[in-house]
């Protein structure tokens, strides 16, 4: 079980999440300065209609306004400084996945972005990673994709990953991950085109809760989702395409979401979680929101 990578319901054979061994959360999140950032290519639906329509002074404010949410939520924030021609270099979750090893060894994986424009991003993450001594991996098989915790997402305190596969990472990049970090994966197929990273799509509020938006998976990923977890919200897909709902970061007991999901976030709320609302409508032009502008680390 401990490298298993389970597609469909038929091959849990009494996994559950209570099964997965116990895993430290993590303490600080890394965050990519918005020096450089602009809504350049229509790459997603988000983007359409947006570029070069960025208002850089609001955008600087947006992230400086959610660097501070996670600073009170907790959170010791480290920086890489944005690099000059990376438009979208800020959206810092998809260039590696970092996380805990059995042994609790701290590993980065690197990403292998889909897109060409995004490839150069990766080097800066991978810099600061070995300087804060991580051990840095990345997929043998570089023919295939992976874009980081975009796609990856940790159970909350547990050892378990959740893949997202289908549009920007291959279904062939968890048989790594799971082997890299000797730990179970649960792999997502995504089918709706408006959600290209799990993340936009799907966040685990707790050990036992998650809030998704349906559409966008096949059904063998949602027979999975309802089997694991004992509570689902589902997001309207008005909060879902246009705030972004799903990309909600969780620090303990505080949900850092996007302003304007109201309905998302008083179900959120109703699970006793605090709820801090951020505007980044600045980041949504280009693609991301709050959940793709951060990436934890350990």
């Amino acid at each position: 079980m401990s490298d298993t990578v389970y597609k469909t319901v038929s091959e849990l054979k009494g996994f559950s999440l209570k099964s997965c061994s116990p895993m430290p959360e993590p303490a600080k999140v890394l965050l990519c300065t918005p020096d450089h950032y602009e809504a350049r290519d229509e790459r997603n639906p988000f983007s359409v209609g947006h570029a070069g329509r960025v208002n850089p002074s609001l955008a600087r404010r947006q992230w400086t306004d959610l660097r501070d949410a996670f600073v009170a939520a907790g959170l010791e924030v480290a920086l890489v400084p944005g690099t000059p021609g990376l438009a979208d270099m800020v959206f810092c979750a998809n260039q590696t996945f970092a996380g805990l090893t059995a042994r609790l060894e701290r590993l980065c994986v690197l990403g292998s972005m889909r897109y060409p424009a995004r490839r150069r991003e990766v080097a800066a993450f991978e810099s600061w990673f070995r300087s804060a001594g991580y051990r840095v991996a990345a997929l043998k098989d570089q023919g295939l994709t992976f874009e980081g915790s975009g796609d990856a997402l940790w159970q909350p305190g547990r050892r378990l990953i959740w893949g997202g596969c289908g549009f920007r990472t291959d279904a062939g990049a968890y048989e790594e991950l799971a082997r890299l970090f000797a730990t179970p994966v649960v792999l997502l197929k995504l089918v709706n085109e408006k959600f290209p990273h799990l993340d936009a799509c799907f966040c685990p509020l707790t050990q036992e809760a998650v809030l998704i938006y349906p559409s966008a998976f096949d059904a063998a990923s949602l027979e999975l989702i309802f089997r694991l977890f004992p509570v689902i919200i589902t997001a309207s897909e008005p909060e879902a395409v246009r705030q972004l709902a799903c990309n909600t970061v969780v620090v303990g007991r505080t949900a850092v979401m996007q302003k304007g999901a109201v309905n998302a976030a008083r179900h959120v709320a109703a699970m006793g979680l605090e709820v801090v609302p951020i505007d980044v409508s600045e980041f949504i032009k280009g693609g991301g929101g709050i959940h793709a502008l951060k990436m934890f680390v350990y």
